[in-house]
C-alpha cells in the first residue's frame, strides 16, 4: 500500500516520507494567510472549465458552492489544517474532494500548484497594496493639515544638523508629504506589474486544455494573463518590486521618526508627542519614550532585510519553479504587516503632535541662521557673492567672540568690514524677513508654503480623499 496516497503526487512513490521533511518542507502553517484568494482563483479556475464546456453545470455549481462553504469554515476558523497535505492549495482540495466527492478532483483540471500559487499571490499583494495605498493617503492627509496648522512657525533649517537657514515647519512637513507622494506613486505603478495573472500556464509550459485565460483574468479582475508560461511560474519580481517600494517607503518614516526622537529630546523640545504613543521608564519616573518612532526606525531594518532576503533567493535560480519559490511568502506577508502597521502608527500620530513654538523660535535665534540673508543682501548691493562671504563671515566670527546675534551687531561694527551696509540691512536680519525673502517657487516663505498646501489638496481629491 502507498503511504503517501494522501498527497496529490502519491502514485510515483512507495514509501512514505520522512516525518521530519514532510514539515520541513511543508508550507501550510504560514501560506494558510492566502486561502481566501486560492478559493477566489478558483472559483474563477472552475467557471471558466466550464465556459468552455470541460466542467458540466452540476460539477460547476458543486465546486462553487464547496468552495464557498469551504470560505466560511475558514473564517469562523472552524477548518482543520494538515501538515500532511503541504500547503494551503491541498488542504482546500481536500476538503472540497471530501465535501462533492469526484467533482472536487476535476478542479485541478489544466492547471498546476506552480501557477497557482503565483496567483494567490498577486491576488494577495494586489488586495494588501490597496490597503497600504489607503494608509498613506490618510497619513498625507494628516500631514498637510498639519502643514497648514504651522505655516507661520518659524524654526531652524538644518544642514549637517547644524543651524543653517530660518524655515517654516509647516515648509518641513510638507517636505515630509512630498516623500510621500512619490512613494505613493511607487506603490501605484508597482501594482501595475503586479496586476498580471500566471493562471494557465500550468506547471511551466501552459496545457492542451483550451482554456480561456483572457476570460479568467477577468473574472479575477487581472489586466491580462501573462504572456510567457515559464515566467509567469517562476519568478518573483512582482514581490521584490514590492518589498523595495516598501524598504523606500519605511526609509522615509524612519527619517521622519529620527527627527521626531531628536525633536521631543529634552536638548531640542521642538515637539510634544501625546501620551498616547510614548511609554515611561521602570525606574525613571520623569522619562516619557518616543517608542513609536523609534519602533518604526527599527522595523525598518528587518524590510531591508526581506529585500535582501528575496533579490538572494530568485538570484541562483534556473528556469522555471523551483521549492526555493516557497521561501518568499515569509518576507513578502512580514513586508506588507510591517509596512501597513508604521504607516497605521503614524497616520493615528500626526496629528496629535505639538509644536513648541517658543523653542523652535528661540532655536532659529541660535546659530546665526541669517547669516546667507546678511550675503544675499550685499550681492544685491553689487558685492561679488564670493566677497559677500567672506564679509558676513567675518561679521559672523564677530558675533562669535562677542556672543551676539548678527541683528545685535551695531551698523559701525558692520561698516568695519563692508562701507555698503545699511540700516535697512536689520530688516533682512529678521526671522520674518528671512523667511518672507525666500519666495521662490518651492520656497519656505509663507505664501509659498499654502500654495504647496494647496496643491497638495487637489492633489488629495483628484485621488478621491476629500480634504
Amino acid at each position: 500500500m502507498n503511504q503517501n496516497e494522501s498527497k496529490p503526487w502519491a502514485g510515483r512513490f512507495t514509501e512514505a516520507t520522512d516525518q521530519f521533511v514532510e514539515a520541513f518542507t511543508a508550507s501550510v502553517n504560514f501560506d494558510k494567510r492566502l486561502a481566501q484568494y486560492d478559493i477566489a482563483g478558483s472559483i474563477a479556475h472552475a467557471t471558466m472549465l466550464h465556459r468552455i464546456g470541460i466542467l458540466d453545470e452540476r460539477d460547476h455549481a458543486a465546486i462553487v458552492q464547496g468552495l464557498e462553504t469551504i470560505g466560511l469554515e475558514i473564517e469562523r476558523d472552524d477548518f482543520c489544517w494538515s501538515v500532511e497535505l503541504e500547503d494551503v492549495h491541498m488542504n482546500i482540495e481536500a476538503r472540497l474532494t471530501d465535501r462533492i466527492g469526484d467533482a472536487g478532483k476535476r478542479l485541478h483540471t489544466g492547471r498546476s500548484r506552480n501557477d497557482q500559487v503565483a496567483t494567490d499571490t498577486r491576488l494577495y499583494l494586489r488586495a494588501q497594496i490597496d490597503l497600504i495605498l489607503a494608509e498613506l493617503l490618510r497619513l498625507r492627509k494628516v500631514l498637510v493639515d498639519l502643514a497648514e496648522r504651522e505655516v507661520d512657525t518659524i524654526m531652524p533649517g538644518f544642514t549637517h544638523l547644524q543651524v543653517a537657514q530660518p524655515i517654516s515647519l509647516g515648509h518641513h512637513f510638507m517636505a515630509w508629504y512630498e516623500m510621500l507622494v512619490r512613494d505613493y506613486d511607487r506603490l501605484v505603478d508597482c501594482r501595475k506589474r503586479v496586476n498580471v495573472m500566471p493562471l494557465g500556464a500550468a506547471a511551466l509550459a501552459g496545457t492542451s486544455y483550451p482554456l480561456d485565460r483572457h476570460l479568467t483574468a477577468s473574472l479575477l479582475q487581472f489586466d491580462r494573463p501573462a504572456a510567457n508560461s515559464l515566467d509567469a511560474v517562476s519568478d518573483r519580481d512582482f514581490a521584490i518590486e514590492f518589498t523595495a517600494v516598501a524598504s523606500i517607503t519605511l526609509m522615509h518614516l524612519s527619517r521622519f521618526s529620527e527627527e521626531l526622537v531628536v525633536w521631543t529630546s529634552a536638548q531640542f523640545g521642538f515637539i510634544g508627542l501625546p501620551d498616547a504613543f510614548c511609554t515611561g521608564s521602570s525606574i525613571m519616573p520623569q522619562k516619557k519614550n518616543p517608542d513609536v518612532p523609534e519602533l518604526v526606525r527599527g522595523k525598518t531594518g528587518r524590510v531591508f532585510g526581506h529585500l535582501m532576503s528575496l533579490l538572494t533567493l530568485m538570484k541562483g535560480q534556473p528556469l522555471a519553479y523551483n521549492k526555493d519559490n516557497q521561501e518568499d511568502k515569509e518576507p513578502l506577508f512580514d513586508a506588507v504587516d510591517t509596512l501597513r502597521n508604521c504607516l497605521r502608527a503614524f497616520a493615528d500620530m500626526v496629528p496629535h503632535l505639538q509644536a513648541n513654538r517658543t523653542a523652535l523660535r528661540r532655536a532659529a535665534l541660535q546659530g546665526y541662521a541669517t547669516a546667507t540673508d546678511l550675503a544675499d543682501y550685499l550681492v544685491r548691493k553689487g558685492v561679488p557673492f564670493r566677497d559677500a562671504h567672506e564679509i558676513v563671515g567675518k561679521s559672523v566670527r564677530l558675533g562669535i567672540e562677542t556672543e551676539r546675534d548678527l541683528s545685535d551687531l551695531t551698523l559701525d561694527e558692520f561698516h568695519a568690514f563692508s562701507p555698503l551696509i545699511e540700516e535697512d540691512v536689520y530688516r533682512c536680519l529678521t526671522l520674518e524677513g528671512s523667511l518672507q525673502s525666500r519666495n521662490t517657487f518651492g520656497g519656505t516663505a509663507p505664501a509659498r508654503v499654502r500654495e504647496a498646501i494647496a496643491e497638495a489638496r487637489k492633489q488629495l481629491e483628484q485621488i478621491g480623499m476629500p480634504s
